[in-house]
């Protein structure tokens, strides 16, 4: 989502009163009686959610669900739209960033009493994923649906050319003074056009024919498959009360001394410039990997679908590296459903909400192969899925089986955050600031977290 975008979905938002919602009905007077209206943005994710639909209308015949599925910079517009104008969806498939905003501005409905009616057994999720629908004024606004961490992709060939085995990507040190195994790997795995090495004599960084590190932004405020995982090991957090950020703390030496050295691969050519990243190379870094002009790029567990229909390379999975602190760390996100708190059909809503969070449901999620779910006992059948796929997924899974994951900063005031934090990272990456200009952004971040407390 650019920053257009994001500024929009602020602004459509702040005026509304919750008023608003009270006489609306979004189309459901025009609607067949029982018809569930649900929306989704991951067209991979779109035909598992279909049959669980059907399960659910079979064993529930006095609903239909009328699924509808939006690209995910339309889908949040379409969104904010809908709630001003009356005319959203029933049931939406929701972000741990953007619900905040949503709660803050009574957009969701709060679904306490419906889990307490209905004794849902919140035990049954990943640890941790239940709580994080729990918003900062104690209630609660979805069931979790599926989770995701992240690793680095690699292009196995490539490895093998400069002789990295498995066992090396695997057992990764990182640090931010020289980079630890991890830059010793990459600088190896960077090669410039006439096949000198970028850890050999007269390596030429203004040529590089394939980047040992791809990257595909500067990571705005959360840096989630950029550079959070350097930045958590090397100590640094985002935020006072975390996940619901209080005062947060770009301005960390810790955080300006790990951006240093990520952006010193560029000055070393062991990864491409930001505009070379975000548009020179290719049309993305998935698409740049696929083209083998990068050896590996971190991103999360929801792209292995995309990764997986790229024929032209083999592609394994690696560990994030181990940092200073001795862990290998990785930000843990989750999706959730979320009921819209104008809809006139809630115990509908509420029907299908709590079917999408049961294990017979996300068990059809398991089996689809296409992202972890939440429910911790359809696991196995996912693991199956992704081993059937060719995918070995255990780098995303250890960092929750040993702890060591960290949440998606969530604020109200997210998109605000996300319109200061996103220019001056790309400002230090383009190297346009010095490091010294993050202290303003984060002055700039917390004035607007105490102009709206």
């Amino acid at each position: 989502m650019n920053l257009s975008r994001r500024t929009l979905l602020k602004a459509g938002l702040a005026g509304l009163a919750a008023s608003a919602v009270a006489g609306c009905n979004n189309g459901a007077a025009d609607r067949p009686a029982g018809e569930i209206s649900y929306w989704l943005w991951d067209s991979a994710q779109l035909p598992m959610y279909a049959e669980c639909a059907k399960l659910f209308q079979q064993q529930n015949p006095q609903y239909s669900v009328k699924i509808e599925q939006n690209g995910w910079a339309d889908y949040w517009n379409k969104l904010v739209t809908g709630f001003i104008s009356g005319t959203a969806p029933d049931v939406f498939t929701s972000h741990s960033s953007k619900y905040p905003l949503f709660a803050d501005k009574d957009q969701v409905l709060a679904i306490d009493d419906f889990v307490a009616q209905d004794n849902v057994d919140l035990g049954i999720y990943q640890k941790g994923l239940a709580d994080r629908w729990i918003g900062a004024d104690g209630k609660r606004y979805g069931l979790p649906k599926d989770w995701d961490t992240e690793a680095y992709f690699y292009n196995s060939a490539l490895a093998e050319a400069a002789g990295i085995s498995t066992e090396q990507l695997n057992s990764m040190t990182w640090n931010p003074q020289d980079g630890g195994t991890f830059e010793q790997i990459v600088a190896r795995l960077t090669v410039d056009s006439k096949g000198r090495r970028g850890d050999q004599s007269g390596f030429d960084k203004d040529n590089v024919k394939v980047y040992g590190l791809g990257f595909g932004d500067a990571g705005g405020a959360d840096g989630q498959t950029s550079w959070s995982w350097y930045a958590a090991t090397n100590g640094w957090k985002y935020s006072e009360g975390e996940p619901w950020g209080t005062k947060f703390f770009y301005d960390d030496p810790k955080f300006a001394e790990t951006i240093g050295w990520w952006r010193g691969l560029i000055t070393k050519g062991y990864m491409p410039t930001l505009a070379q990243a975000k548009s020179g190379i290719d049309s993305s870094a998935t698409a740049a990997f696929g083209a083998g002009k990068y050896a590996i790029t971190p991103n999360g567990s929801w792209m292995l679908g995309t990764y997986g229909q790229l024929k032209q390379v083999k592609t394994k999975l690696a560990r994030l590296p181990q940092g200073p602190n001795g862990k290998r760390m990785s930000m843990m996100n989750g999706l959730a459903d979320s009921i819209w708190a104008g809809t006139t059909r809630k115990e509908a809503s509420w029907a299908w909400v709590k079917f999408l969070g049961s294990q017979q449901a996300q068990d059809i999620v398991a089996r689809a192969g296409v992202v972890f779910p939440a429910v911790t006992a359809s696991m196995p059948a996912a693991k199956a899925s992704f081993a059937k796929a060719g995918w070995d997924v255990t780098p995303f899974l250890e960092p929750v089986e040993a702890g060591d994951v960290f949440a998606f900063p969530a604020n109200p005031n997210a998109a605000d955050v996300s319109a200061v934090m996103t220019p001056a990272m790309e400002s230090v990456m383009g190297f346009q600031s010095d490091l010294g200009s993050l202290s303003k952004a984060n002055d700039d971040v917390n004035q607007i977290l105490a102009a709206n407390s």
